[in-house]
């Protein structure tokens, strides 16, 4: 994190460490359909704009240290100074965020997890594997010890505080045992900060964003210059996309709701577009901040609503926050997308509702699949050019909503061609 952005009085890990095991309260969301709260299953004033990153000198002088036996420390909230043997060879995460930056880096085959959600799709059109058969972290309404003991990898990519979090089983001697006989904890719950634990922990301030953890990954697995290059095209792509924003309100106002949510009940999950963390980060780099329809809005616990809230503040669009996952193989799909289970789980059950038929976004057809939440930099993107073609479609070309993540040349606005090459280390 760049120097003037971190706290020199932060706590120590230990520090954080003894707030791991908050208890959190209330009904759960199932994470891989989209959970309205980070802590509900295992699924900022940060703000990553084209400037975003550490500079090689920032990540050389204040990330890592070196040691004459190859050893290295690199350090990063909340773990700390993390000290590691040498370069790892294998990773253990469960979050697609974390693991899109390891692939991101060409180091797939380092990647040790059981996940199988929405990333296919983008990783399908360069051919990239990992080996999914992989004990899951998550089971039977916890993480069990012993399963970390079965990866046994080099590192763990996960925050140790939400493990806690989500399993009370879970406390300071735990972590300290598998960090002691297995390997070292990096990683961060920054995907948003809702948590009363993160609060308390001050994970808004201190949290790195998404491409500073990328940046701190990179250290750790020897990648500086496949980091660099990557910072250079998510700059690249940007410094495009602020170009050709159109001036003037003309956007349409967007209800985000959770893949979570149940039309067919009438229950809905809503989001908040001016959340902190990576998950909104398309939408604050195209500047839709503003244009959130329920901002302001009460909703029940985990952002519940019903239909006749919707149509109070009737959105222009209605986005399905994770809806570019549907047909994915998380849902029961072969990895791409399926517009018709789209229709028939979102969009139909709204136009046969006597309420749901009446809202605007219904009406005029505008109820469409959203980004996924977990996005790394080679998520990202696709989920940028995504972004601006749902909301900007004059500038950025129509989007097929059979398809939409086919984009034809002249319309990409990133090379692709160029992601392979950083992907395969022809930098």
């Amino acid at each position: 994190m760049p120097k003037e952005n971190r706290d020199e009085s932060a706590p120590t890990r230990r520090d954080y460490m003894k707030y791991g095991g908050a208890v959190i309260g209330g009904g759960l969301l199932a994470g891989c359909t989209g959970q309205s709260d980070s802590a509900s299953t295992p699924e900022s004033t940060t703000t990553e704009t084209a400037t975003s990153g550490v500079t090689d000198t920032e990540a050389g002088e204040e990330t890592e240290t070196a040691t004459d036996d190859g050893s290295f420390t690199v350090e990063m909230f909340p773990v700390g100074e993390v000290e590691f043997d040498s370069v790892p060879e294998s990773v253990t995460t469960y979050s697609m965020a974390w693991a899109d930056m390891v692939i991101s880096l060409g180091q797939a085959d380092k990647l040790q997890t059981d996940r199988l959600s929405g990333p296919t799709l983008f990783y399908d059109r360069f051919d990239i594997d990992y080996d999914r058969d992989w004990p899951p972290l998550w089971q039977d309404g916890g993480m069990p010890k012993e399963v970390f003991y079965e990866h046994d990898p080099d590192a763990f990519l996960i925050d140790p505080n939400l493990i806690q979090a989500w399993d009370d089983n879970w406390d300071d001697s735990d972590v300290e045992e598998i960090e002691s006989n297995v390997a070292p904890f990096f990683g961060c719950m920054n995907r948003r900060f809702r948590n009363k634990w993160q609060q308390k922990l001050g994970y808004a301030k201190n949290a790195p964003s998404m491409l500073e953890a990328f940046d701190k990954v990179g250290t750790v697995l020897d990648e500086r210059d496949r980091v660099d290059a990557w910072l250079d095209l998510h700059e690249d792509l940007q410094a495009e996309v602020q170009s050709r924003l159109p001036s003037g309100d003309d956007t349409p106002s967007i209800g985000l709701i959770n893949s979570g949510s149940s039309p067919d009940t009438g229950e809905f999950y809503v989001l908040y577009l001016e959340d902190d963390g990576y998950e909104m980060k398309p939408y604050r780099d195209l500047g839709l901040v503003d244009d959130d329809a329920f901002a302001g809005v009460e909703t029940g616990q985990y952002g519940k609503t019903d239909y006749e809230t919707l149509l109070e503040v009737d959105p222009d669009v209605l986005v399905v926050h994770w809806g570019i996952t549907t047909g994915s193989v998380t849902w029961g799909g072969d990895g791409a997308f399926d517009a018709e289970q789209f229709r028939e789980q979102f969009v139909t059950p709204m136009e046969e509702h006597e309420v749901g038929s009446q809202l605007t976004a219904v009406e005029n057809g505008r109820v469409i699949p959203g980004p996924t939440a977990e996005q790394g930099p080679l998520i990202n993107a696709f989920q940028t050019e995504l972004t601006a073609r749902l909301f900007y479609p004059e500038e950025f070309g129509e989007i097929d909503f059979e398809a939409p993540l086919d984009v034809p040349e002249e319309d990409q606005l990133f090379d692709r061609q160029r992601v392979a090459d950083i992907i395969d280390g022809e930098i």
